[in-house]
């Protein structure tokens, strides 16, 4: 054997220090940030380490955050989804409207809606895999097409642009339990959407770490064509994490129609740049291949963090999109400055 195979070898025997491991983490960047923003708003918000004021950030966090996970797998996975944030009005659009016209239990609309959201993130995968067209195209497509329908059928068929109200139908009270109660854990009052959002985080870092369709996802995100010759069904992996997203919305959706009884048909437009954002602020690269669950939760902790802050800090919250532009771009820098060390010190 000669010298340099023997490096080799060695090379792949020595174990890292946890620093060094740490540092090859993709959250390591937003960890750190969202850390010095809670220390920022710790001293220029009184009120802001009050128990009901962290109810409130965990609770504006798990809203964005339930579906930032699903967009940085697929993030992850190379593609984008731009139809996220209209797909979580359309999902709770047919709950409601299923259930109020077809005089059902409104546990029907929400098994209905389940399906129709499923078909919407199959229809993304679908039409990307077999066109071949950018998913930013795709997507774009399918945001618009929703957009229109969202405000088409909610006038068409309640003649209005918001829904009749489903609060008084049978199984309400059960549904509301399930995505839109609350419990107390000391003074602090947590809103359900936070156990959704923690279980979706470890489930999606459990897949990502430890299974097999993990090593899929980054592999596709790292090149679909080098992906596709070692036998990894790129087709179905990326059809698989378009109704990821989907299945996310419609939880987001529910929530939605449970929390307030009725629906705006024009709600959620604009939505889905905050889940990329929350994403890329948790490290996950736009080129794709890189990135984790983890990182999208503190991603949109921060999110939570910030857009809260400012009010209790008592700013005007016209600012709020400075500072989240700011975050993304220094988060952005800090990743890549991160990876970069990772990557020089392996």
């Amino acid at each position: 054997m000669s010298t340099a195979t023997t490096e080799r070898a060695d090379e792949r025997l020595v174990r890292q220090s946890c620093l060094r491991r740490m540092m090859g983490r993709p959250e390591l960047g937003s960890v750190v940030g969202a850390a010095a923003v809670f220390l920022f708003f710790s001293f220029v918000a009184d009120s802001f380490l009050q128990p009901s004021s962290l109810s409130t950030v965990l609770y504006a966090s798990s809203t964005i955050g339930i579906m930032a996970v699903p967009v940085a797998l697929l993030m992850i996975g190379g593609e984008f989804d731009l139809s996220t944030g209209v797909m979580v009005t359309s999902s709770a659009l047919v709950s409601s409207m299923f259930s109020y016209q077809m005089t059902a239990n409104v546990w029907v609309g929400i098994g209905v809606s389940l399906l129709a959201t499923l078909g919407i993130g199959f229809f993304n995968g679908f039409m990307l895999t077999r066109t071949k067209l950018p998913s930013f195209i795709i997507t774009l497509g399918t945001f618009l097409m929703l957009t229109g329908l969202n405000l088409g059928f909610t006038k068409l068929i309640s003649g209005t642009v918001s829904t009749k109200t489903i609060g008084d139908m049978e199984g309400f009270g059960s549904a509301r339990a399930v995505f839109a109660s609350h419990l107390s854990i000391g003074d602090v009052d947590l809103q359900v959407t936070v156990l959704w959002w923690l279980g979706l985080v470890a489930l999606a870092t459990w897949v990502l770490l430890r299974t097999r369709v993990g090593n899929w996802i980054f592999a596709v995100g790292g090149g679909s064509d080098a992906a596709r010759a070692v036998g990894v069904p790129v087709n179905k992996t990326k059809i698989g994490l378009y109704m990821a997203v989907a299945f996310c919305a419609w939880i987001s959706g529910q929530h939605l129609l449970m929390s307030y009884d009725v629906v705006q048909s024009g709600e959620g437009v604009g939505n889905e740049f905050l889940y990329i954002i929350a994403a890329v602020i948790g490290g996950c690269l736009m080129t794709g291949g890189y990135g984790s669950a983890i990182g999208s939760a503190v991603g949109a902790f921060i999110f939570g963090m910030t857009s809260k802050g400012i009010v209790y800090a008592q700013w005007n919250p016209d600012w709020f999109k400075f500072f989240l532009g700011a975050m993304l771009l220094l988060a952005t820098l800090l990743n890549a400055w991160v990876r970069k060390r990772a990557e020089a010190s392996k």
